[in-house]
């Protein structure tokens, strides 16, 4: 019997490209598809961050339904959260899923039956990816979730607290990556800056170690917050795998905004 086919279409951040490097490496019964044209079924990892980004994922759900009544679409990522029981229960998705249970999403699909699995926010990644398809570059996700609570902002509603994932297991992932080739690596995350509060740790000491592994010739960092960035993270400015470029999120510099943003930082000590 010929397998059937299965799409992954990816909306939003790096963290979600990861993601599907994830629920990919856990597909057993389905034949990877690149061609959405000639799926069966199309996995959607959602954006949820801006009003945007929920029109567009509506706007290719409904064009891919258009076009083809006959597959199924599937909801995971953030959108789950945020438009998913809507859209499952006028029917518009097959299925929706969780964060915690894109690893399972083999056995969802399997059973051949509608699916509504929400799951939790408390949850970590157990797989290790081995390779990033159409990559040049590794993403390695260090932490989920976030504890800030700006007041513009759903994703710690939709990606749940600050959590970090065991340092062992980060390094086991660089390590299987550089093996299989890959020398570049992007540290993603909710909030990578907070890596390490839950661990007694920090980013600065994985940065260190990660450096130091065979293989690793450049090591790029997703968005940090000013606040986060301290005298032990200055010290390794000058590492030579460190990427010279910072991402660091001012978002305003009017002190009263700031306020109104429920921002944690200071614009004019963020200056110093």
């Amino acid at each position: 019997m010929e397998m059937k086919k299965i799409f992954f279409k990816t909306f939003g951040c790096r963290t979600n490209l990861y993601d599907t490097e994830v629920m990919k490496q856990n597909i057993k019964n389905f034949e990877l598809c690149k061609d959405e044209e000639h799926a069966d079924i199309i996995v959607i990892n959602s954006c949820t961050v801006t009003n945007s980004a929920d029109s567009t994922v509506r706007g290719y759900i409904s064009k891919i339904s258009k076009n083809n009544s006959n597959v199924k679409i599937v909801l995971g990522g953030c959108g789950a959260f945020s438009k998913g029981e809507e859209l499952f229960k006028n029917e518009k998705v097959y299925g929706v899923f969780g964060h915690s249970e894109k690893e399972k999403i083999d056995t969802f699909l399997s059973k051949n039956e509608k699916f509504y699995q929400i799951g939790d926010l408390d949850s970590l990644d157990n797989s290790i990816v081995e390779s990033f398809s159409d990559k040049t570059k590794a993403f390695i996700k260090i932490q989920e979730g976030c504890d800030f609570r700006c007041s513009y902002c759903i994703i710690p509603y939709v990606r749940g607290n600050a959590r970090s994932q065991e340092e062992g297991k980060i390094i086991q992932q660089v390590q299987k990556l550089a093996s299989n080739g890959f020398g570049e690596f992007v540290l993603t995350g909710t909030n990578i800056g907070s890596y390490g509060k839950d661990r007694s740790t920090n980013i600065a000491k994985l940065l260190k170690k990660l450096g130091s592994l065979r293989g690793v010739r450049r090591i790029r960092l997703g968005s940090l917050e000013p606040v986060q960035i301290d005298e032990e993270f200055k010290e390794i400015l000058d590492e030579p795998w460190l990427e010279k470029h910072l991402h660091i999120a001012l978002q305003h510099t009017d002190e009263e905004m700031l306020k109104i943003m429920r921002r944690r930082n200071d614009f004019k000590r963020d200056l110093k």
